[in-house]
């Protein structure tokens, strides 16, 4: 990302599939509505209509859905099943995770929350704890409508045999641009 766009990274938090359900299971789980039954074979996800509660698990299988299927009018029909798609459902799944442990209902949660984050994360050295603190209490004050999320507007482009993604110009220049700025991005 430093190398490619420019961008400069101050930290990083990584996490791995088994500490991202877990993190989820602390907050008790997070609160979806589908409205058709989704599947995805590969992710493992299976679920109703309605609204569910996810648990660490499926929530997993959601974000990670490459394959992702609705069951529409009988038949099952590819929904956003590309890594794109794949991203607005991580997206989503963090802004529910979010939501969950900022609301009031989850502030007896909130210390077992905090304690499950903290072991279940790998950051760089200056991501200290009263970074994590300070970072905590900034996002009390925040509820996910006043987060904004974006992909970078990319095409698909084959070459020697490889697929890649390229990025869509000046759009995504914009994006770039207005993310370091730290400003609303564009339009799309």
């Amino acid at each position: 990302i430093q190398n490619n766009l420019d961008i400069p990274i101050h930290h990083y938090v990584e996490i791995n599939f088994v500490g991202f359900a877990n993190v989820v299971d602390s907050l008790g789980g997070i609160t979806k509505t589908f409205d058709n039954p989704a599947r995805d074979s590969k992710s493992g996800l299976d679920v109703d209509a309605g609204t569910i509660e996810m648990d660490g698990m499926t929530a997993l299988q959601y974000a990670r859905s490459r394959n992702y299927q609705e069951l529409v009018d009988g038949s099952w029909k590819t929904v956003d099943g590309s890594d794109i798609g794949r991203t607005h459902r991580q997206q989503e799944v963090l802004l529910l995770m979010f939501d969950k442990a900022t609301s009031k209902s989850s502030a007896f949660n909130l210390p077992g929350f905090a304690s499950t984050f903290a072991e279940q994360i790998t950051a760089d050295a200056g991501f200290s704890v009263n970074v994590m603190v300070d970072l905590g209490r900034s996002a009390l004050s925040l509820s996910s409508s006043d987060i904004q999320t974006v992909t970078l507007p990319v095409k698909n482009h084959r070459e020697d045999g490889r697929e890649y993604v390229i990025p869509i110009e000046p759009e995504a220049a914009g994006v770039i641009a207005a993310f370091i700025a730290g400003e609303p991005f564009p339009e799309s």
